[in-house]
């Protein structure tokens, strides 16, 4: 039988201005796609809001499975925006006593993400009384990454031995992964790429591997401006680890003042607006502490 009544939806007009009437949100039978926040974001540039850039980082990181092992590589220049922040810091993080990680991305992401799955396997370790594996790791890695929906910016690439030989995975921020025999992430992982594609070839030695690997990152330092300084590697095989930290200082000062360096007070402007100096009345300096009877919780300050 037919129905006793129809009814009828009419469809906005394609001339009409787009209102809060005809977002979808009112409407959630229409389908399709979605473009409430476009008009939005619109809007308040109109208004004259300013919507911040996303941060670029910089960093060239990359592995290689070679007969018997895992090398992995990375660059040590640590930026803050055009700003070299450190000049020699350390991208490659212990993991587990077999595994280790190179991470690229926000520094502050990839140690805690690290640190945290260094914490978890190793009462996993004490739980099991077996050794880490390199894919409980990488589970570990892609499902938090995967749960933040890329908002933990941290680009891995992975690599260890365990009872099944030598692995090495990359994943990427938003929680995918890959099973590569070579590997490269981060701004210079490209000009690292290049080095790979050209000269990669199986069951290498673990000489050939270290030297294949330095010479990627030393592409990343000298064609990409978010790498630079010196040379990692970590060299992982069944017998142990091999930490190899500043393997190759390529980009070491030429010169250096004997005398130093002395400027005179007021070669830099300063700014007092926003200065404020510290007084001794909010300071309090020179305190003398006597502990007369009980804790020192108790202590009175003369």
């Amino acid at each position: 039988s037919f129905p006793r009544s129809i009814r009828i939806r009419r469809a906005p007009s394609r001339d009409a201005p787009p209102t809060m009437a005809h977002s979808m949100r009112d409407d959630p039978d229409a389908g399709g796609f979605n473009f409430d926040n476009v008009r939005r974001n619109d809007m308040l540039r109109g208004t004259g809001l300013h919507f911040k850039n996303a941060m670029k980082t910089g960093t060239t990181i990359s592995g290689i499975v070679f007969k018997g092992g895992v090398v992995l590589g990375a660059d040590t220049r640590s930026t803050n925006g055009e700003t070299v922040a450190d000049k020699n810091c350390e991208k490659i993080h212990y993991i587990a006593p077999n595994i280790y990680c190179c991470g690229a991305g926000t520094a502050a992401d990839t140690e805690a993400v690290t640190g945290m799955i260094a914490s978890n396997l190793e009462l996993h370790r004490m739980a099991t009384k077996r050794a880490s594996r390199v894919v409980t790791a990488l589970t570990q890695l892609k499902t938090h990454l995967f749960k933040y929906q890329g908002h933990v910016g941290a680009a891995l690439v992975l690599g260890g031995c365990d009872a099944n030989g030598p692995h090495l995975f990359t994943v990427y921020p938003h929680g995918s992964s890959d099973a590569l025999p070579f590997a490269t992430m981060g701004s210079g992982s490209l000009a690292a790429m290049a080095v790979f594609e050209s000269d990669f070839k199986q069951d290498m030695t673990e000489t050939e591997a270290k030297e294949l690997v330095a010479r990627s990152i030393r592409a990343g330092i000298f064609n990409d401006l978010g790498s630079g300084s010196n040379v990692d590697l970590c060299v992982i095989t069944q017998s142990g680890v091999q930490y190899l930290r500043n393997h190759e200082t390529p980009n070491e000062r030429t010169y250096v003042r004997s005398k130093g360096y002395d400027f005179p007070p007021g070669t830099t402007q300063l700014n007092r607006r926003n200065f404020m100096t510290a007084s001794s009345a909010s300071l309090p300096l020179n305190e003398t502490v006597i502990i007369s009877e009980g804790s020192p919780e108790d202590a009175m300050v003369m």
